[in-house]
C-alpha cells in the first residue's frame, strides 16, 4: 500500500510517499480502507522534531475515515463494507477523569491514518455520520473529541450561557464554536486576525475581539458583560485577560498552550472570591467520542474545512498547517 512515511525529523519536506506492507488485521481488529485523513498540529510538530518521545520511521495521522475492508478473528464479518470514522487513540484507562500511562494517539508510534489502509481494534471504529462526506467525517476525529470534552465534560456548557473561544481558526477551536452553538450558547471568539473573527461571525458567533489590542478583555466585557466559560488553546499573554473576562462561577478550560506559559502568575484572590474554576483537558474517552458523534448527527453539524489536499501533496499540506493561517481543518483526500 501507499503511505506517507516520516523517517527523519527536520520539517514537512522529510515526509515521503512510499510503498509499505499492507497491514493484516489481527484478532479483534478491522482493516479500514481509508478515504480521507485530516491533519493536526501534532503531525507538524512531529515533523519538526518538537514533540516528545518521537519514534521513527512512522506513518503519522490520527484522524481518518473509510470503509471496513476485512476483519480479524473474533470480529463479525458482517461489518465488512461499513463506513466508519476512527476513534483516534488507544488505552485511555479505567478512570474517565484522566488518561492512563499506556494512553497513546494514533500516528506515532502506532501506524497512523496517512496511508491507504489501517488496522485498528473493532472498538476503535464508529459509524460514519450519514450527513457528512468523507473529508468532513475525517476532520472531526481528534478535534471533535477534544472540543466535546472541553465544552461538555469539563465546562458543562448550558443553553444561553456565554462562552469565549480563543484563537479561533484551528480545528479544535472551530469545533468548539460549532458544538457551543449546537447547545444554544452565546459564542464570542478571539483572534489576531480580523478576517477570522468575521468568518467566525458568519458561522454564528455573536462577536469577536482582536487579542493584539491592549485591554481586549475590556472590549469583550463591553460587548457581552463577561462570559461564563473560556475555552482556551493558546494561554500565554492571554491568560490574565481571559480570567478577567469570566463572570462569577466561571469556568476556564485549557486544552493547549500554543503561546506558552503565562508571563505572570495567577491572581489567586480572583479565583476564590469569584468562585472561578480552572481546568486542563485533552482528548477524551471512547464514550465521549460516541456522544460527540451522536450530537453531530442529531444537530447536523458540518465541520469547517479550510483546504483539501491530494494524498501525494502531504508536504504542502503540512507546510500549510505550519503557517497557522487556516480557518478550520486541513484534509488529505486519499482517492
Amino acid at each position: 500500500m501507499k503511505a506517507i512515511v516520516l523517517s527523519e525529523t527536520g520539517g514537512p519536506d522529510k515526509l515521503l510517499v512510499q510503498d509499505v506492507v499492507t497491514p493484516i488485521p489481527g484478532p479483534g481488529q478491522v482493516r479500514v480502507h481509508l478515504q480521507a485523513a485530516a491533519l493536526n498540529r501534532r503531525d507538524f510538530w512531529i515533523c519538526k522534531g518538537l514533540y516528545p518521545n518521537i519514534e521513527l520511521p512512522s506513518v503519522l495521522g490520527a484522524d481518518g475515515a473509510g470503509t471496513i475492508e476485512s476483519v480479524g478473528a473474533g470480529v463479525d464479518n458482517k461489518l465488512i463494507g461499513n463506513e466508519v470514522i476512527i476513534f483516534p487513540a488507544y488505552n485511555w484507562g479505567d478512570d474517565a477523569r484522566f488518561s492512563g500511562e499506556d494512553y497513546r494517539i494514533l500516528g506515532m508510534p502506532a501506524q497512523g491514518t496517512f496511508a491507504e489502509y489501517i488496522c485498528v481494534p473493532r472498538e476503535n471504529v464508529n459509524p460514519k455520520p450519514a450527513h457528512l462526506d468523507w473529508e468532513q467525517t475525517a476532520s472531526i476525529s481528534l478535534a471533535g473529541l477534544t472540543a466535546w470534552r472541553a465544552i461538555v465534560t469539563k465546562a458543562g456548557l448550558k443553553q444561553g450561557q456565554k462562552v469565549l473561544i480563543t484563537g479561533i481558526g484551528g480545528g479544535v477551536a472551530t469545533m468548539c464554536l460549532l458544538l457551543a452553538l449546537g447547545f444554544g450558547a452565546e459564542v464570542y471568539v478571539s483572534s489576531s486576525s480580523d478576517e477570522k473573527i468575521e468568518r467566525a461571525k458568519a458561522l454564528g458567533a455573536k462577536a469577536g475581539v482582536n487579542y493584539t489590542h491592549e485591554d481586549w478583555h475590556v472590549e469583550l466585557r463591553a460587548l457581552c458583560g463577561g462570559v461564563d466559560v473560556v475555552i482556551d488553546g493558546n494561554v500565554g499573554p492571554a491568560f490574565q485577560p481571559c480570567l478577567k473576562s469570566l463572570n462569577p462561577a466561571g469556568r476556564y478550560i485549557i486544552y493547549g498552550a500554543t503561546q506558552g506559559n503565562p508571563p505572570q502568575g495567577m491572581n489567586i484572590a480572583q479565583l476564590f472570591f469569584r468562585q472561578i474554576r480552572v481546568e486542563g483537558t485533552t482528548m477524551g474517552t471512547s464514550e465521549e467520542f460516541a456522544a460527540m458523534l451522536q450530537f453531530v448527527s442529531d444537530k447536523k453539524i458540518e465541520p469547517v474545512i479550510d483546504k483539501v489536499f491530494d494524498f501525494e501533496d502531504a508536504v504542502a499540506a503540512h507546510e500549510y498547517i505550519g503557517a497557522g493561517t487556516q480557518m478550520g481543518k486541513i484534509v488529505l483526500r486519499h482517492v
